[in-house]
C-alpha cells in the first residue's frame, strides 16, 4: 500500500460512528495512508444526541460484529470503548501516540456541535483532524435555493440535487487492501461487545427481526444486488403494494452506514437490465427523499420534537392511552393498520405505503400527537434515523415542510382495497382474518355473521371492532385542522 511521505511512520485513529463499512469510507482510506491504523467505535455516554431505540441497538450489535471481522481481516482490529468522545479521543491519542484522527461527518445537530468542538480541541493540541462526507449525497448547509435559503419543497430540492449529481457524479472509494495495526493500539483493551448488552434478553423479541435481516456491509451489498437483479424492474408500479417484496429494503443499512447512497447510485447506473427509466428514476427519488429529510433536519434542528409550522402548536391533540396502546399493538380493528403495526413489531420494519396509512390513522383518526408515533417508530424500527423519521411524521401530520395537505386523511379501508386488493398483506400479519373473502378482508365488520362464524372470527373476541368510526373520525379531524387554520 502506498503512503504519503510524511505519514510513513505515523499512527492514525479512525473513529467509526454511523459508517459501519470498509468500502466508500473516506475516513478509513485517509487513515490507511498512515503507517498504522487504530479503528475505534465509542459507545457514547452522556451524549446530547438521542439514544438509539431498541431495534437499532439490536442492529448495532450485529453490525459491529461484522465490522470487527472485516477490520481484523484487513489487519487492524476494532477497539470498543465507552465514554464521552471529548474525553476518550484525546486519551486514545495520548496513549497510542497517534498523530491524526479521522472520522466521517454526522449531520444530526447535537452530534455536529460535539464533533466541531472536539475537532477544535484536537487541532489546538497539534493533532491532524479531518472529517469527511459519505452519509449523504449533498452537504445540507451548502445546497441552497436561488434566494439563498434551504429548500422546503421536495420537487425543487430534487431538481437541484439531480443537477449536481449529473455535473459531478459521486465516485465511491474502494476499501483499503490492507491495514497495519499500531503497536500503541495493541496496548489498548477493547471492551466486550456482549458486555454492552445491546441485544434483548428477557424477553428476546428479536427472532422475527433476525429472520428477515442480515446486518453488516456484506448484507447491505447482497440486498442491493438482489434488488437490482430481481426487483428493480417494475419498481415504479409495484413499490406501493405491501403484499409483495418490491422495495429495496436498504433503509436500515443506510441508517447504520453499511452502504452509502453514492454506492447505490453507482450500482444503479451500472445495472444493465430491462428495468424502465421510470423504475430507475422512481428509485433515485426515494433515495433523494432521505436526502431531503436530512436537509430539513440540519436546517431545523428541532424537527423531531417541534412543529415545523408553528401554527400546529395550537392543535387540539387528544391524550388517550388505550387508543395509543391499541395502535401500537395492531388492535385497532382496521386490518391494514393492524397488519402494518404487527409487521413493525415482528420484523422491525414496515412497508412505506403502510407507514403513511398507520401514521395518518394515529394522527387524524385518533387525534394523537404525531410525536407519540415518532417515538414508537424510533424504538421499533431497524431503519429509524432522526431525519427521515421526524420529517415523515410531520409530513403526514401536515405540520412539516412540503407537508401533506391537512384535508388528506387516508381512508384505511380504501387504502387497503387499493394497495392490498387480495388481502395478501393482511393475511400474513393478521392471520386471524386469513380465511375472510377478499371483499371483507379490509372491513370485517361488514361480513355477514355466518361468514364470520364459518371462518372462526368473533368480532370483539378474536379480532376487535373498529376503535373509531372512520367517517366520524374524519369529520372530527377536519374540524380540528380548520380550527387552527381559522386562528392563524
Amino acid at each position: 500500500m502506498e503512503h504519503d511521505s510524511n505519514s510513513l511512520s505515523t499512527t492514525a485513529i479512525v473513529w467509526f460512528r454511523n459508517d459501519l463499512r470498509t468500502q466508500d469510507n473516506a475516513a478509513l482510506v485517509a487513515a490507511s495512508r498512515h503507517a498504522a491504523v487504530i479503528p475505534v467505535f465509542i459507545r457514547e455516554a452522556g451524549s446530547p444526541a438521542r439514544s438509539l431505540g431498541a431495534a437499532r441497538r439490536w442492529w448495532l450489535h450485529h453490525s459491529l460484529s461484522r465490522l470487527t471481522e472485516k477490520l481484523e481481516h484487513l489487519g487492524a482490529p476494532l477497539h470498543l470503548v465507552s465514554g464521552d468522545p471529548v474525553d476518550i479521543i484525546p486519551e486514545l491519542v495520548k496513549a497510542t501516540g497517534a498523530s491524526a484522527v479521522y472520522w466521517n461527518r454526522r449531520y444530526d445537530p447535537a452530534h455536529q456541535n460535539a464533533d466541531s468542538a472536539l475537532k477544535i480541541h484536537l487541532h489546538n493540541n497539534g493533532i491532524e483532524t479531518e472529517s469527511f462526507s459519505g452519509q449523504l449525497l449533498h452537504e445540507p448547509t451548502r445546497l441552497r435555493t436561488g434566494a439563498g435559503t434551504y429548500y422546503k419543497v421536495y420537487s425543487p430540492f430534487w431538481r437541484a440535487l439531480e443537477s449536481d449529481l449529473e455535473n459531478s457524479p459521486p465516485m465511491p472509494l474502494p476499501a483499503p487492501q490492507s491495514l497495519t495495526a499500531s503497536n500503541g493500539g495493541a496496548k489498548l483493551e477493547s471492551e466486550s461487545l456482549d458486555d454492552w448488552q445491546l441485544l434483548p434478553t428477557k424477553p428476546d423479541w428479536s427472532g422475527g427481526i433476525a429472520d428477515v435481516w442480515t446486518p453488516g456491509e456484506d448484507g447491505a451489498h447482497d440486498r442491493l444486488t438482489e434488488f437490482l437483479e430481481n426487483r428493480l424492474r417494475g419498481y415504479a408500479e409495484r413499490r406501493d403494494i405491501p403484499g409483495v417484496a418490491a422495495t429495496s429494503g436498504l433503509s436500515a443499512h443506510l441508517a447504520s452506514g453499511e452502504i452509502t447512497p453514492a454506492q447505490i447510485f453507482q450500482a444503479l447506473s451500472q445495472t444493465d437490465n430491462d428495468a424502465s427509466n421510470e423504475d430507475r428514476s422512481r428509485f433515485r427519488k426515494e433515495i433523494a427523499w432521505r436526502e431531503f429529510s436530512w436537509h430539513l433536519l440540519v436546517n431545523n434542528p428541532g424537527l423531531p420534537v417541534s412543529n415545523h409550522n408553528p401554527k400546529f402548536d395550537a392543535f387540539p391533540w387528544v391524550t388517550n392511552a388505550d387508543s395509543l396502546s391499541a395502535w401500537q399493538k395492531g388492535l385497532t380493528g382496521y386490518p391494514v393498520v393492524d397488519a402494518g403495526m404487527r409487521q413493525l413489531w415482528q420484523t422491525g420494519w414496515m412497508h412505506n405505503r403502510v407507514r403513511m396509512i398507520v401514521a395518518s390513522f394515529l394522527i387524524k383518526h385518533l387525534m394523537i400527537d404525531w410525536r407519540e408515533g415518532e417515538a414508537w417508530f424510533w424504538d421499533t424500527l431497524v431503519d429509524a434515523d432522526p431525519a427521515s423519521n421526524a420529517a415523515s411524521w410531520q409530513w403526514v401530520a401536515g405540520s412539516g415542510a412540503d407537508a401533506s395537505p391537512y384535508y388528506r386523511i387516508f381512508n384505511p379501508i380504501l387504502q387497503g382495497d387499493k394497495f392490498d386488493t387480495e388481502g395478501a398483506y393482511v393475511r400474513e400479519f393478521v392471520p386471524e382474518l386469513a380465511e375472510l373473502p377478499d371483499k371483507f378482508i379490509h372491513k370485517p365488520w361488514t361480513a355477514p355473521e355466518d361468514v364470520l362464524l364459518a371462518d372462526g372470527i368473533r368480532l370483539g373476541e378474536t379480532y376487535p371492532h373498529p376503535i373509531v368510526d372512520h367517517q366520524a373520525a374524519r369529520q372530527r379531524a377536519l374540524a380540528s385542522y380548520q380550527s387552527i387554520k381559522d386562528a392563524a
